[in-house]
């Protein structure tokens, strides 16, 4: 059986270059991630890039050798085989609310990420930069023209998440307020705390279209307060 020699046929630098580039796009695109605090930022994206880069860069280079003692080999399967470990991954930053689902634009920004990684694998330098440049153009650009462009009552309806905790007691008088306040509510459970006894969480998904939706949440229950323990609200995004 003939001995296998080196792994790489390019020079070692051009290989480098590919997978710095890779670095320095990657951090590119999850820095406008970071900044707006999705899931996925600065070092998901960029070890999405390098690692898209180098399995690129191995299915190349990495089996030359080998494809002359198994001809019936395919090293391209390493490179196809990417896009399934990117689908695990994006699929852990998609939720679902209710009828809402929230992270799809992270989701497919991992999945291009990862494109521009293979891209700087196989030596596509231009595609890959001019790839990265749309890609944060897109998630910034297009934010701005929805801000601005969109009709109001769309770009104000926020999903909201209400957690209410109080007496057991008062659990079926803040129901009755929650059904009667928010008929559009798309989730709503009700249960122990876990942590201490004789208390309830009571917690609840809903589509508010107003500016200030989580001051507006709260005004609801400000006739009630001597009677919760604890209210929060935070806003579900993409």
């Amino acid at each position: 059986m003939p001995e296998l020699t080196s792994i790489f046929t390019a020079p070692d630098g051009d290989l480098i270059f590919r997978i710095v580039l890779s670095l320095i796009l990657g951090f590119i695109i999850g820095l406008e991630r970071e900044i707006t605090n999705k899931s996925a930022g600065l070092r998901t994206n960029i070890l999405v890039c390098v690692g898209s880069c180098l399995f690129t860069i191995l299915s190349i280079f990495g089996f030359s050798n080998a494809l002359s003692i198994y001809p019936m080999g395919d090293p391209a399967r390493v490179a196809a085989q990417i896009l399934t470990g990117i689908g695990f991954i994006g699929g852990g930053t998609v939720l679902r609310h209710g009828t809402s689902i929230f992270g799809l634009t992270t989701a497919a920004t991992l999945w291009v990420t990862a494109s521009v990684g293979m891209a700087c694998g196989c030596g596509k330098f231009s595609i890959a930069i001019i790839c990265a440049i749309l890609s944060v153009a897109t998630l910034t650009l297009i934010r701005i023209f929805e801000r601005s462009c969109i009709p109001k009552t769309q770009k104000n309806n926020k999903n909201m998440k209400v957690t209410i905790i109080c007496d057991d007691e008062n659990a079926p008088f803040f129901g009755n307020i929650i059904v009667e306040k928010f008929p559009d509510l798309t989730e709503m459970s009700k249960k122990d705390t876990g942590y201490e006894k004789n208390l309830t969480k009571i917690s609840f998904t809903v589509n508010i279209c107003c500016k200030n939706a989580i001051e507006y949440i709260y005004e609801q229950f400000k006739d009630s307060n001597d009677k919760l323990v604890s209210i929060s609200v935070k806003e579900l995004s993409d």
